[in-house]
């Protein structure tokens, strides 16, 4: 199996933007939690991260035909991104969606994904370990189909 971790803006700041909502635990840890996850399980796996939208929507073009799953976290452009959803539902590859802090706890405007839609499942208020609960998830059900 293939998996695409893609990460949206301000995600290369974990450990130092807010640790008291997001952790200590910097990205290059995140990354290594999920390179050593990928390892363990026996998947391929590839991390992105940007903070540009256009960025993230290429990626996901890209992952046409390429992948099995993606594992987003489209941080702040949860919340104003119809590109992020029309390019998730243009190539049509299961994905979940993953926040670090439970969203639903946090201001009014976090509480509009427009990415939900697109995905299969959202997971969050897990920390970083949700990453790893949504590449179980695609495990789980890749090979139930």
């Amino acid at each position: 199996m293939k998996i695409l971790i893609i990460n949206g803006p301000n995600l290369n700041m974990l450990g130092i933007r807010e640790p008291e909502i997001y952790g200590r635990e910097t990205y290059s840890m995140l990354c290594d939690k999920i390179s050593e996850y990928s390892f363990e399980k026996g998947f391929y796996c590839e991390i992105f991260q940007s903070n540009h939208e256009g960025d993230l929507v290429d990626k996901i073009q890209q992952a046409y035909g390429k992948f099995d799953g993606i594992v987003i976290n489209p941080a702040a452009y949860t919340h104003t991104s119809i590109a992020l959803y029309d390019a998730l539902k243009s190539v049509g590859i299961p994905t979940i969606e993953v926040h670090i802090s439970d969203v639903t706890k946090r201001e009014e405007f976090r509480q509009i994904s427009y990415v939900r839609p697109a995905c299969e499942k959202t997971i969050m208020g897990h920390g970083t370990n949700g990453y790893l609960e949504a590449i179980d998830y695609l495990m789980d059900t890749g090979e139930r189909k």
